[in-house]
């Protein structure tokens, strides 16, 4: 029996083992695409490299903070929506004389003819004296103020991170430092087991040896739990669910200490750091509230105009219109109460602001100090000590395995140098976070910039 393949067939079979493997190059190098850090750090997979410009942007994205300070943001311009909005009308409608014995009028008996008095009105509140304007200034302010808020926590999110992230880079880096000292003195045991094997040296010295290893050891252990707790505040602050600390951190602090200082110099006439222009608009916005409240002591009216229609018994219809303008009178009510509470918070916005603009200046004075202290002493420990205490180290322990030091010589060399190279990254350690605290209160806005919060 012979089986025919009809050409049509054959031309879809190609086509579709041409798409299949069309979609299988393009669609590969996709899929071994490595997974955003933020992803891997959710699941089970292996641990991923992560910087810290990669760590600010994982918290600007998903910190809980930050969502709720953004979140603000639409709160207040919901607010500007409802100040912006005028009254709504008010329609009435009546009929009166219902039921009335001989209802029925010349024009018919319908309801329409019959002698019932029909009164329909509109009612429109016409607000006066600016308060509309003060309530908008006010909503609008509080617009500004949610921004610069939402801008502030950005801010202080960004210093957060980064001393966190400089903190779990200096857990890392003692955990180098003291498991590296561990490894010389395991080498120094070493010698010193052979000269005791020679008569040199006794048990209690070779012991002694090891001892110190051992604190080495575990104090590097406690180092590295150190490093996954400070791995564990960065994942928090980065929003991570299930924080870990289980990713590898990329850089160093010697990374960290290469980026250039921020400036001192401010951005504009305008600029000023968030926090103080969410206070400014704070008290802008009591300000214009107790205009508001001020403006509230005169009476809003209300105007009114109606079509009433009564058909008479005999003659014609008596259709009319009217109109009438109504508004409660300022006898009892004057709003002090009000106007009052409203100038206490103009007062309060006013120290709060004056409270926060001391504050920028103290951080930024206090940043400075700190960051010309910790800047001297890690260039001291680099450039002096630090280099004089490795010779030191390494005389002394050339000296020992000769059998020119003594025990008590080598362990305080070993135990200096550890101390000194500790230190050192500290040092390193204060001096970025100086960085990170200087940049923090220097950073500035404009009013421009808070058009659109990112």
């Amino acid at each position: 029996m012979k089986t025919s393949i009809h050409p049509w067939r054959e031309s879809v079979t190609v086509v579709t083992v041409a798409a299949v493997v069309f979609a299988t190059v393009l669609l590969a190098p996709v899929s071994g695409q490595p997974a955003h850090p933020s992803s891997a750090m959710e699941s089970n997979s292996p641990a991923q490299k992560l910087s810290v410009a990669q760590a600010r942007e994982i918290a600007f994205e998903r910190n809980w903070d930050l969502l709720a300070a953004k979140s603000g943001i639409d709160a207040a311009a919901a607010q500007l929506i409802v100040a912006k909005e005028f009254p709504n009308p008010t329609a009435s409608l009546s009929t009166a004389y219902i039921g009335s014995s001989k209802a029925a009028t010349v024009l018919g008996n319908g309801f329409w003819q019959r002698s019932y008095d029909t009164i329909f009105a509109v009612n429109q509140l016409i607000e006066i004296a600016g308060k509309r304007h003060d309530r908008q200034r006010t909503a609008r302010q509080g617009v500004f103020g949610a921004k610069a808020r939402f801008y502030d926590a950005k801010r202080t999110l960004d210093q957060g991170v980064t001393k966190a992230f400089i903190a779990a880079l200096l857990a890392e880096e003692n955990v180098g430092i003291l498991n590296e000292s561990s490894h010389l003195l395991r080498h120094e045991a070493d010698i010193a087991g052979a000269r005791f094997k020679a008569g040199d040296l006794s048990d209690s010295d070779t012991k002694q040896i090891e001892i110190n290893a051992e604190q080495y050891e575990l104090q590097a252990k406690s180092a590295e739990a150190t490093a996954v707790q400070a791995r564990i505040a960065v994942e928090v602050l980065m929003g991570i669910r299930q924080p870990k600390g289980n990713y590898l951190s990329a850089g160093s602090l010697g990374d960290l200490l290469a980026d250039p200082l921020p400036s001192a110099s401010p951005a504009g006439p305008d600029a000023a750091r968030p926090d103080v222009l969410a206070a400014e608009a704070d008290l802008k916005g009591a300000k214009a509230n107790l205009q508001l409240q001020r403006a509230m002591r005169i009476p809003d009216p209300t105007v009114m105009i109606q079509y009433e229609h009564q058909p008479p018994n005999f003659g014609p219809p008596e259709d009319t219109i009217g109109v009438g303008i109504s508004f409660p009178l300022p006898l009892w009510n004057l709003n002090g109460g009000n106007i009052k509470a409203a100038q206490a918070s103009v007062d309060q916005f006013m120290t709060a602001a004056g409270k926060v603009r001391t504050q920028m200046h103290a951080d930024i004075s206090n940043a400075e100090s700190e960051y010309g202290e910790a800047h001297a002493r890690w260039l001291s420990y680099r450039d002096k000590t630090a280099p004089k205490s490795t010779k030191v180290r390494e005389s002394v322990a050339f000296a020992f395995e000769k059998g020119g030091a003594s025990l008590v010589d080598l362990l305080d060399a070993e135990r200096t140098d550890n101390d000194i190279r500790l230190a050192t990254v500290q040092a390193m350690s204060d001096t970025a976070s100086a960085m990170a605290d200087l940049a923090a209160a220097r950073k500035v806005l404009t009013q421009t910039q808070l058009e659109t919060p990112k």
